[in-house]
């Protein structure tokens, strides 16, 4: 049983780091549909939690990829899971840049570039979407959501400090 369940997540995983397109935010929606909805093996509070945890832990906010692999299967479920999602795309990624730079200057790249660009901000967008949909449960969490992206459009004001804001108006409200 344990061995179909690391074989899946190395599965999913991997064919996760393939759609990585525009970031890891791109690949929330499919994430989630694969643990929450396809497999069971996360509710939608947990993938929410693991999220956030990404967010404000330092270095890179896809590496919650591996708190889901050890909340699955403990530690070697969290090393298969962090290869699987980051070994491709990292593959892919160097040999396409080798092949890249030779086309430097050639309107096909270029052409390539601008067609890129709006999937990635739409895959963005998408988990973007997928995130809030999952995040904001009732009247507070909207207000939140609303203030700080108000906030950070018309401002410049440093994440950490809205986190931290944010988190402490939610307490209040709701208690420990």
């Amino acid at each position: 049983m344990q061995s179909t369940k690391i074989l899946n997540l190395m599965w999913v995983f991997a064919l996760l780091s393939l759609v990585a397109v525009g970031g890891g935010t791109a690949v929330l929606p499919e994430m989630r549909r694969m643990l929450v909805g396809h497999f069971h093996w996360l509710s939608d509070k947990q993938f929410r939690e693991i999220y956030s945890i990404g967010q404000i832990a330092p270095g890179p906010n896809m590496l919650m990829v591996e708190v889901i692999g050890f909340r699955l299967a403990g530690a070697f479920g969290a090393v298969v899971v962090g290869l699987a999602f980051f070994i491709p795309d990292c593959l892919i990624t160097f040999y396409v840049n080798r092949v890249w730079k030779r086309f430097e200057g050639s309107p096909w790249r270029t052409a390539i570039q601008r067609g890129m660009a709006p999937v990635a901000i739409g895959l963005m967008l998408s988990g973007t979407y997928t995130v809030a949909k999952i995040s904001i449960v009732d009247l507070t969490t909207g207000l939140l959501a609303l203030v700080v992206f108000a906030i950070l459009y018309f401002r410049h004001v440093n994440p950490a400090i809205l986190i931290i804001i944010g988190g402490t108006i939610t307490l209040l409200v709701h208690g420990f």
